[in-house]
């Protein structure tokens, strides 16, 4: 089998304790054909002297001010070096030490390699499965988890994260590669523990706005309505409130996925 040759991004800001967590799942890995990249932005927690304690096992590190997430995560995408990419950020967490090790097993040649999530949140931790087969409408509703995907580098060279948004660019990336005709393989692995308390989990109201964004460019009006509208579905809101995915949406999901997960109940009804 070919060897693929993997460099992990971790982006990280006055987050000390989940750096070290997302430390500690990596240096543990079994399969070590990849190279790290840590990008800091100056954060002033202790982060950079914990950087530095570890500075043996990156490629390559900085700390220093950005402009935002996805500036620092197109700024490890410049110094990466691997054919594929995948971004465990600080607080993000590989499921246990043999995940390479068993995604290598199951590798294939394609633009997007995706795996499961384990969600973590102070609730109590839940998987989300993402389906074998991936089509528009689902990236209307959904989106695969970013934690858990390998990206071809060359995808994201000179092409990388809008830095317009803050919080849904890599929806919106993973929206565009699969419009754009790029190949997708999931494989049946629980590749990260993902931290729902970040921003991109909290900021409602952010994260509504931004897919408002997305909607109208890539979907435009009609569909847009569809979502105001889906507002006022209570009703049907009610009917699937005990299903998993509403349960997502409650513990660090986005609302506005849900809403059009409502469309997409209609459209069947």
């Amino acid at each position: 089998m070919k060897t693929m040759k993997l460099s992990i991004i971790t982006i990280n800001y006055n987050n000390m304790d989940g750096l070290q967590k997302t430390i500690d799942s990596v240096v543990c890995q079994t399969w070590r054909d990849f190279e790290w990249i840590i990008i800091d932005g100056g954060s002033t927690d202790g982060s950079k002297e914990l950087i530095e304690q570890y500075q043996r096992y990156f490629a390559y590190w900085c700390s220093e001010p950005d402009k935002g997430v996805y500036n620092a995560m197109n700024k490890g995408v410049g110094h990466a070096r691997g054919e594929y990419l995948l971004f465990l950020n600080s607080g993000d967490c590989f499921h246990n030490s043999e995940v390479l090790k068993t995604v290598h097993n199951d590798w294939r040649d394609v633009d997007v390699i995706y795996g499961d999530l384990n969600y973590v949140s102070h609730k109590g931790d839940y998987i989300i499965s993402y389906p074998d087969s991936l089509t528009t409408h689902y990236f209307l509703c959904h989106s695969i988890g970013h934690p858990a995907s390998f990206i071809k580098a060359q995808l994201l060279k000179g092409n990388g994260y809008r830095e317009d948004f803050k919080i849904v660019s890599d929806w919106y990336k993973f929206l565009e590669l699969f419009r754009c005709g790029c190949t997708f393989h999931h494989i049946n692995v629980i590749v990260s523990d993902y931290d729902t308390t970040g921003i991109s989990s909290v900021n409602m109201d952010l994260i509504s706005k931004e897919n408002e964004v997305v909607f109208k460019e890539v979907f435009g009006d009609v569909n847009r309505k569809w979502i105001e509208e889906s507002h006022q579905m209570q009703t049907i809101y009610e009917k699937v409130a005990g299903c998993g995915f509403l349960r997502i949406m409650k513990n660090g999901g986005k609302r506005m996925r849900f809403l059009t997960f409502i469309i997409h109940l209609l459209n069947r009804i």
